[in-house]
């Protein structure tokens, strides 16, 4: 009776125990499932196998991309206090491990090759009596070491497809209750050869989801690359709005105190930021390029102020012809004073068409603001002036057109012009509404498309409040607008120094155009001067100096 006792004693415990090892099993294949960080997945995988099985040491191979060599990813051996790969910061630093041979013969020597040529587990009770597999490394470690490697079990880590993608090694299977050695059991092997099969799908599925990632990361720069080569002047910035949009909000973040210490991010929340930030303007696919590009007022496809340039030559020829004819009506009489003073007068007309020219000129760069005065000598000279068109028909010497777009008062862009341009951010709104974006993305359209708004209502296109923008989208804004102040490569103005744009930033803070406790951040952590360390020209990070705001 006490030895059936027993007997039934033991049965129950080791069915009790394989219960819980099944139970186990299930956490960590679920465990494995939620793990988006392929670096995290591998190293959870070998920490749940030596779990599982009471394994002293464990080493996880990956398959090489070109399918002839296992790599090491992770190597933890605990009575060695041995951690290497994986989050450990200790690189690994073995060589690759040949499926084949010089002569391009398998290369079953080796038990982790040979798993993964063959698919099969091999269990091993004790590797020095092993044969037909070469040990000497694990000799020579054992030595170096004065460990003694002894249990082996060697797993093929296969996809659905049968495909291997690694091989996951164990070492030195340890009783529980005495801390001796064993050989890997049945069941062992069982819950191993499952784990394996559980981690391969958990690898096949994150590497599919990073694959898909990478392609669709891939497509909007795509999108990015056609709005550049459309316009040298706007590639740089779908690049570098993101960039200091992910500074900014990492600085928010991090931020522990103020009214936006509740802000924070994980890593899905930062993915769906940064592809916000990279599509936050791909509806300028459908902006004329030359509207874009527009570098001066009057550039249409062209510079106009070259036809400008071609009637100031014809009047002044006009009046050099005229100066002629009449001198040679005074040959006759031989009055070389009234000669003279005819050539004179035909000098100080050339002369002031000259000014207007110049002075045209410069107005059409768009560079400065225009005053009253500036405007009113555009429309004298418009009107006040004619010129005989090559249909022989006196005109005024600037059409409706020309003086309008040259009365510009800043910038080189005429309302319909902006209309066009402020057009570019419906057309994103609208692309990216129609996407359907999965759950982790769902805000995009909504980050992307309020770069423009303002904290008062009165930006564009929805005429949004600070409190019905998230801040992400408050985020992107001031990036946008900071990145456009400082822009080297823009056709119409210089980048401005740091001080200046730090100046206006401060503006559009205090008169509802930016969100201020964002910029106090920006300011504060010295998120501007680690863009412009990054991205500025040496000669335009000067000292910004925020007492000079007040």
């Amino acid at each position: 009776m006490c030895r059936l006792g027993e007997h039934q004693e033991v049965y129950v415990d080791s069915v009790e125990n394989l219960l819980r090892r099944l139970e186990q099993l299930n956490s960590i294949g679920t465990a494995l499932s939620k793990e988006r960080d392929i670096t995290r997945l591998l190293e959870s995988i070998v920490v749940a196998a030596k779990t599982i099985t009471h394994a002293d040491g464990g080493t996880l191979y990956r398959m090489a991309e070109d399918g002839k060599s296992l790599r090491f990813e992770i190597l933890r051996t605990d009575s060695l206090q041995i951690a290497m790969g994986g989050t450990s910061g200790n690189p690994i630093n073995f060589p690759e491990l040949p499926l084949y041979t010089d002569k391009g013969a398998n290369n079953d020597s080796l038990v982790a090759a040979y798993s993964a040529i063959h698919k099969q587990t091999v269990n091993f009770a004790d590797a020095y009596t092993a044969e037909n597999f070469d040990f000497s490394g694990t000799r020579s470690f054992d030595k170096r070491t004065g460990y003694r490697s002894q249990s082996f079990l060697s797993v093929p880590m296969k996809d659905q497809d049968g495909e291997v993608l690694g091989v996951l090694q164990l070492i030195n299977a340890t009783d529980p209750k005495t801390g001796r050695v064993v050989s890997f059991s049945g069941p062992d092997q069982s819950l191993a050869e499952s784990l394996a099969s559980q981690a391969a799908i958990a690898i096949t599925n994150r590497n599919l989801t990073n694959q898909l990632e990478e392609l669709f990361e891939s497509f909007i720069n795509l999108i990015n690359l056609a709005i550049d080569e459309k316009s040298p002047y706007t590639g740089g910035h779908c690049q570098r709005v993101p960039a200091l949009t992910m500074m900014l909000a990492e600085a928010v973040n991090a931020h522990a105190q103020g009214p936006l210490a509740d802000f924070v991010m994980d890593d899905r929340d930062r993915y769906e930021l940064k592809i916000a930030g990279l599509l936050h303007d791909c509806g300028k696919v459908t902006t004329p390029v030359h509207v874009v590009d527009k570098s001066t007022k009057l550039e249409t496809l062209c510079d106009r102020i070259q036809l400008i340039d071609t009637r100031f030559e014809v009047l002044k020829r006009d009046q050099e012809i005229a100066a002629l004819r009449a001198q040679l009506a005074l040959r006759d009489v031989k009055d070389a004073d009234a000669e003279g003073k005819l050539w004179e007068q035909c000098q100080a007309q050339v002369d002031a068409l000259t000014s207007d020219r110049e002075f045209l000129r410069t107005a059409n760069k768009g560079g400065e603001f225009m005053s009253d005065a500036h405007l009113q000598r555009v429309r004298e000279i418009g009107t006040g002036k004619t010129w005989r068109s090559v249909n022989g028909e006196e005109t005024q010497f600037l059409t409706d057109d020309e003086m309008d777009n040259l009365t510009i008062r800043a910038g080189t862009l005429n309302a319909a012009e902006r209309e066009t341009i402020n057009h570019h951010i419906v057309a994103t709104i609208k692309m990216l509404e129609q996407l359907p974006w999965p759950k982790h993305l769902r805000n995009v359209p909504e980050y992307a498309g309020g770069h423009h708004e303002r904290m008062d209502g009165k930006g564009y296109p929805k005429g949004l409040t600070r409190d019905q923008m998230s801040v992400q989208a408050r985020v992107m804004g001031i990036a946008d607008i900071f990145e456009a102040l400082t822009a080297r490569d823009r056709p119409y103005k210089p980048g401005m120094k740091l001080s200046q744009a730090m100046s206006i930033m401060n503006k559009f803070r205090n008169t509802g155009h930016i969100d201020p406790d964002l910029f106090d951040v920006f300011v504060k952590e010295g998120v501007y001067l680690r863009y412009a360390q990054q991205f500025l020209d040496p000669w335009q990070i000067d000292e910004v100096n925020p007492q000079s705001w007040q």
